[in-house]
């Protein structure tokens, strides 16, 4: 006695084609990932690609682009007077050190060798 099985193939659709694609083209993405989480086996998606680099397939691939924007510059906020007031306590000793904010980065470095 021979069963006779009938394979049917599963037909996708190009829209759910383009988002697979798409999804495998993100930055780190897996396509065996992708592929898992659609139900679909890999070696399909894989063949979707290879079709889809040399232009044979009929599938519109939606390609991610930057778009330009325009970002105003923020004015600096900073006066002249503004400055940085530091102070330091240790038992009955206490020190108070008064910066000036446009030489932050000299606070930084004598803090660091301060404390070395």
């Amino acid at each position: 006695m021979e069963v006779e099985q009938s394979r049917k193939r599963r037909r996708y659709g190009a829209e759910l084609k383009a988002q697979i694609l798409s999804e495998c083209d993100a930055p780190n993405a897996s396509v065996a990932k992708v592929a898992m989480s659609h139900g679909i086996n890999a070696n399909i998606v894989h063949g979707w690609r290879k079709l889809a680099r040399e232009g044979t397939a009929a599938i519109d691939v939606v390609q991610r682009e930057f778009v330009p924007v325009a970002v105003a510059p923020t004015p600096d906020v900073r006066s002249r007077n503004e400055r940085i007031e530091v102070e330091l306590r240790r038992g009955a000793l206490t020190m108070k050190i008064i910066w000036p904010l446009s030489a932050e980065a000299g606070l930084a470095a004598w803090t660091r060798e301060l404390l070395r």
